[in-house]
């Protein structure tokens, strides 16, 4: 009897495990990938777009029928997903089953979390570069900044990729040129955490502290927001202090999915794994990329980052025709990964290493090079072809 495979969400990890699935399953066998729109962008591009450096056009990523060959593509808004019955919600779209099943839905911008936060949006005194078109605003506010303070706020932890605010600071720093150099303009990091990228270690930390001052960027670690006042253009911290700001750079709060929080997997809506096939409790059910809560041996949460997302997909394809019965490799998730922080004048730092090692992750940080660049472009080159192909 053939069976049916759905994947949820149609980003990184979802994209790969589709098409991974259709590779190892028997034909017979239906792979369903359902996405609300299928219309989406190149998550490592959207700093670029920051910087001036691609347009949303160039950067969009527009899945079709002939890039993922014998996986139906259905458009649907997932509302719920029932473990229990083991169908997928699609409202007046109506429902599907499965009998295994990829949660694939990432993590959604929250910005109604932090109080004053969608008003300083709607006053313009605050963007983010979390979205294409957010990015694009943005840098259109920044060309526009004759003098003031930058101020890249973290609104809250976990977020999704976890070099973006720094990056998006080098990269604000290199638009800003001479303005930032004879000080009309400063660029100020915030962040709840201790040091940037926390969980690749002090080390990795320290490093990018320092190429932040280098480069003229006050960094501020330790800086919880509880809310902006756009029109003193403030930011308040649970520590009690006010920071000043002219433009605001933001990094919303992230929250779960709602259709995967209605899954009742985790307690707080993100989807706990197992670290090395990424089943969840439910029998038959995976989840893969920023849907997850990945427990690391030192017992925090794995980043949520696409390079995890891409190998995880891969990992719980696999996985999941082990459990339907097939012959397939064992595959396993390794932790390993790395990132690019751009710095501007095409240079890059590259940070990588093995998240999975006990007893904390080993990642370095590379110094920054062209190389390390030109490995970034490879790799969205790669990327948006691979999804693009048009029949």
């Amino acid at each position: 009897m053939s069976k049916t495979v759905a994947v949820v969400g149609a980003g990184v990890g979802g994209l790969t495990a589709a098409a991974e699935l259709r590779k190892v399953l028997p034909t017979e066998d239906r792979v369903v990938l359902i996405d609300r729109s299928f219309e989406g962008s190149s998550g490592l591009s959207l700093l670029w777009v920051l910087r001036g450096w691609r347009t949303p056009e160039q950067v969009a990523v527009r899945p079709t029928p002939t890039a993922l060959p014998g996986v139906d593509m259905i458009t649907g808004q997932v509302e719920r997903i029932d473990l229990e019955t083991r169908t997928i919600d699609l409202g007046a779209a109506g429902t599907i089953g499965y009998d295994a099943l990829v949660i694939a839905l990432g993590a959604n911008l929250n910005i109604a979390r932090l109080p004053g936060l969608a008003d300083a949006f709607d006053a313009g005194v605050a963007g983010q570069f979390y979205t294409v078109d957010g990015a694009l605003d943005l840098h259109l506010q920044v060309e526009a900044l004759e003098s003031g303070r930058v101020a890249v706020l973290v609104a809250a932890v976990p977020f999704k990729c976890p070099a973006a605010p720094f990056e998006a600071a080098f990269l604000l720093a290199d638009q800003l040129g001479q303005k930032l150099t004879t000080g009309a303009v400063t660029v100020d990091a915030f962040t709840p955490d201790p040091l940037p990228m926390p969980v690749a270690g002090p080390a990795v930390g320290n490093a990018l502290v320092e190429m932040m001052r280098a480069k003229g960027i006050g960094f501020h670690g330790g800086k919880s927001a509880t809310g902006i006042d756009p029109k003193a253009r403030t930011v308040d911290f649970g520590d009690g202090t006010t920071e000043a700001f002219d433009l605001l750079a933001v990094v919303p709060p992230h929250s779960p999915n709602a259709a995967a929080a209605s899954t009742g997997l985790g307690p707080n809506g993100w989807i706990p794994v197992d670290p090395a096939t990424l089943a969840t409790t439910a029998p038959g059910v995976f989840a893969v990329g920023d849907a997850t809560a990945l427990p690391l041996p030192n017992g925090k949460p794995l980043p949520k980052a696409a390079i995890f997302a891409e190998a995880e997909g891969e990992v719980a394809a696999h996985q999941i025709a082990r459990y339907l019965g097939y012959d397939v490799p064992d595959t396993r998730f390794t932790g390993e990964g790395a990132c690019y922080v751009e710095l501007g004048a095409g240079l890059a730092a590259k940070g990588e290493g093995n998240f999975l090692t006990p007893p904390t992750p080993q990642v370095s940080l590379r110094e920054p090079s062209t190389a390390y660049h030109d490995e970034k472009q490879r790799q969205e080159r790669d990327w948006l072809a691979r999804w693009n192909i048009r029949s």
